[in-house]
């Protein structure tokens, strides 16, 4: 997808967009070895993109992947009770690579790692209220539920923002459920449910901002992010 190049820059760390747009001006960019102009876009995956005779490249040298999570697995490095780990999915990248956020044991779905800190931070700080969405297979009165799981809600005693519920399709008495969420506590959807006299059978995480889950990655198979997907993780928290 292309963007203003002062996005793009700014998105790489290089500069903010004010001053990405006086190097563009002062003719330090170029596109596909062409000078650059203001107003111009480019599209990372597809173009070359240089300031000062170097390509961007989002996040520097730093790795990101986007891991479909199967159930099973812990969302740690390392396991003191000796249960398989997420980094044993991701054992053959040759960076070392963290979770951003968690999994539970039981859940599924959309898992990013990384090596980059400021954005790990980014994404799981709640100042910046960064949406994830999960569909949900439940069992139980879903009528009755979902004005509580939409409604106000407590967890450990600290009142939660609001969710988005949305209903699918039901089949022999399971209910699929789309649950968007802003904060990260433990077990939080899980919790939820429960709460709202639900019993979860499955969940599975499939969008975290604006990156969906790739529907071609099977459980326990991973990928770098494209270069357009790691700008939209920077949304509009980008630098």
């Amino acid at each position: 997808m292309e963007e203003r190049l002062q996005k793009l820059i700014s998105a790489c760390g290089l500069a903010s967009r004010r001053t990405a747009e006086e190097w563009i001006a002062a003719g330090r960019v170029t596109v596909n070895g062409e000078k650059a102009h203001l107003g111009d876009r480019a599209d990372l995956d597809r173009d070359d993109v240089q300031v000062d005779g170097r390509s961007l490249r989002p996040g520097g040298e730093r790795t990101y992947l986007m891991l479909h999570k199967p159930r099973g697995y812990v969302t740690t490095l390392s396991d003191e009770k000796g249960r398989k780990t997420v980094a044993d999915l991701v054992a053959g990248c040759p960076a070392r690579v963290w979770p951003v956020g968690r999994l539970d044991l039981d859940s599924e779905g959309l898992l990013l790692m990384t090596d980059d800190g400021e954005l790990t931070n980014r994404l799981l700080h709640p100042s910046y209220r960064i949406e994830k969405e999960y569909l949900v297979w439940v069992t139980g009165d879903v009528k009755r539920a979902l004005p509580i799981l939409s409604g106000p809600m407590e967890l450990d005693g600290e009142k939660l923002a609001p969710a988005r519920v949305r209903r699918g399709r039901t089949t022999g008495g399971v209910s699929q459920l789309s649950v968007v969420i802003t904060q990260g506590k433990n077990r939080q959807v899980r919790r939820m449910c429960a709460q709202a006299g639900l019993e979860v059978l499955r969940l599975k995480r499939i969008r975290e901002g604006e990156l969906m889950l790739d529907r071609t990655l099977s459980p326990g198979q991973w990928r770098e992010l494209t270069s357009q997907e790691i700008l939209a993780l920077w949304g509009e928290t980008g630098p």
